[in-house]
């Protein structure tokens, strides 16, 4: 029962714009995850950036169970062998960057839809964490039983053989 789990992955393209280039980045996750996308609202405006209250700004895609283990094998290896501390929260869970899509297998560079990075979190828990979120009979969930930040590096670490990086 002490052997944390992912609960899920969560992988997001930001664009920063609408139109014909969120399109493709829609396309190129669904193909990478074989799953649809959801699009991203921005939740204020940026005239900075040109960006609009309520305008699609981006795309994500969530996966879980054995999809989200398959996915985060693929993309760790993707990313590189190693991920910094830094990257893991207190509570277990983790993040990291994707630079460029063209990286993972059997995606090709087209230059009509260019190139995307996108971002992987990863929420790991443990079984039974469920008691602390239902609605009927909830109940606290023990500190010995929440995933800390050393539980996440060792998971990954063991589970998927990704170096662990002091951060610089």
């Amino acid at each position: 029962m002490l052997e944390p789990r992912i609960d899920k992955v969560t992988v997001h393209i930001g664009t920063g714009e609408s139109g014909q280039r969120l399109v493709n980045a829609e396309t190129i996750l669904g193909e990478i995850t074989s799953r649809s996308p959801v699009r991203s609202i921005a939740k204020k405006t940026l005239p900075g950036f040109g960006i609009k209250k309520k305008e699609p700004i981006g795309c994500r895609v969530t996966l879980r169970g054995r999809d989200a283990e398959e996915f985060l094998k693929v993309a760790l290896e993707v990313a590189g062998s190693a991920l910094r501390r830094s990257s893991f929260d207190d509570t277990g869970n983790f993040s990291f960057g994707v630079e460029e899509h063209t990286d993972f297998p059997g995606m090709k560079y087209e230059p009509d839809i260019g190139i995307f990075g996108m971002d992987v979190s990863v929420a790991l828990k443990r079984p039974g964490y469920r008691v602390a979120r239902r609605r009927v009979a909830r109940a606290k969930m023990a500190s010995t039983h929440r995933v800390t930040r050393e539980d996440a590096v060792e998971y990954v670490k063991n589970k998927y053989g990704v170096d662990i990086v002091e951060a610089a």
